[in-house]
């Protein structure tokens, strides 16, 4: 482990830049990962906001779909917006193919168009911080072993389950860098690079 975990950034599509520069400030070494060979070099990886869809679509065409499921039942994954709908055991309206990484239902699209977006303050353990809703996914089932961290509308919108970490928000786009510290610490702890499939170890 270096001083500063290294962590990969998908870099196929969305907001990616954001998280290497949220993950930079907090303390991290952030490296975009394209390929399977990338994911070799990091410690941890964020699937970044973006469209799931779309997404989903290049992490086949680019032959990184199983690579990246199993580094996640190796290594921490953080999956924010769409990140989170990959995540996902169980993506429904409409139904769509996941790396089953989180025992989690995610709805698509539940909070509406785009035009419904928001700004909002959410708790955490240790104070508010800064969420911002861009066609938001709704979290509607969270399984056991999953621990809700942060609720808005009394929806969950930050959970985690083992190493894994989701947010259906942006925290990449606001100035509290709260939430990629953590992911930062998670990996310090996985840093004895166990190989164990069940992510909730």
């Amino acid at each position: 482990m270096t001083d500063k975990p290294r962590v990969g950034v998908l870099a196929l599509q969305g907001d990616f830049d954001a998280h290497r520069r949220a993950i930079e400030r907090a303390g991290g070494d952030a490296v975009e990962v394209r390929t399977a060979e990338d994911l070799r070099d990091v410690e941890g990886l964020v699937i970044p906001g973006g469209e799931s869809t779309t997404m989903l679509k290049l992490l086949n065409d680019e032959h990184l779909f199983e690579p990246v499921r199993e580094f996640g039942k190796r290594k921490p994954v953080f999956g924010t917006c769409a990140g989170a709908i990959l995540l996902a055991s169980e993506v429904v309206n409409p139904h769509q193919d996941s790396l089953g990484l989180v025992d989690i239902t995610v709805e698509r699209n539940a909070y509406g168009r785009q035009i419904d977006s928001r700004i909002s303050d959410i708790e955490l353990d240790d104070g508010k911080t800064e969420a911002v809703f861009i066609r938001a996914p709704v979290i509607r089932r969270v399984g056991q072993g999953v621990k809700v961290l942060a609720s808005y509308r009394n929806d969950p919108v930050l959970v985690e389950q083992g190493r894994h970490l989701i947010a259906t928000f942006h925290p990449e786009l606001s100035r509290d860098i709260s939430i990629h510290r953590k992911f930062l610490e998670t990996l310090i702890q996985n840093g004895d690079g166990r190989d164990d499939e069940n992510p909730s170890r």
